[in-house]
């Protein structure tokens, strides 16, 4: 199994290099060409590391002989819309690692079994399943993601894994 830890300062470039390949490798075709092309590793590495000192997130990666594969990222949504309190900012792995069981452990390292939101783009049915799978359904809200404008929606695990749902904000 490959070890899941809390993101520290010695994996934050490997973790910004991580997240460009894997939108590049998830979402070519998607996105525009140029808007993949325009990553900065050592622009994406600071802003990394500026979400880890902030504690505002709880970051986890998945590592391959020290090398960052995989990561997810959590914490209070940012939503306003949200009908819960948390939200999963990010989860992705290398394509190589798909169906390897490490995006469900970096899922349940960043949210446990607490209800959550978080936002997919649409039109990508590996990724809408794998979240159905996790106990998530679209709850009907979209936007576009400001970065590619790629239109998105939530969903959301409205109950906490085996609770009742009374722990769900209204």
């Amino acid at each position: 199994m490959h070890p899941i830890r809390e993101l520290g300062a010695n994996h934050v470039r490997s973790l910004a290099e991580c997240h460009i390949d894997c939108w590049r490798e998830s979402y070519r075709g998607m996105v525009p060409d140029h808007v993949l092309a325009a990553f900065d590793v050592d622009k994406r590495a600071e802003q990394w590391e500026r979400i880890r000192r902030s504690g505002t997130a709880k970051t986890f990666v998945a590592l391959d002989h020290g090398v960052v594969i995989g990561f997810s990222s959590s914490g209070p949504t940012r939503d306003p819309g949200a009908p819960v309190d948390r939200e999963l900012y990010a989860l992705y792995l290398r394509g190589s690692f798909h169906g390897s069981g490490i995006a469900t452990a970096l899922l349940d390292a960043a949210i446990g079994p607490d209800p959550v939101a978080l936002w997919v783009f649409d039109d990508n049915p590996r990724a809408e399943a794998f979240y159905r799978k996790s106990g998530f359904d679209a709850d009907g809200a979209r936007r576009l993601e400001p970065f590619s404008g790629v239109m998105e929606v939530r969903m959301i695990r409205r109950q906490a894994l085996g609770t009742a749902p009374d722990r769900v904000r209204e």
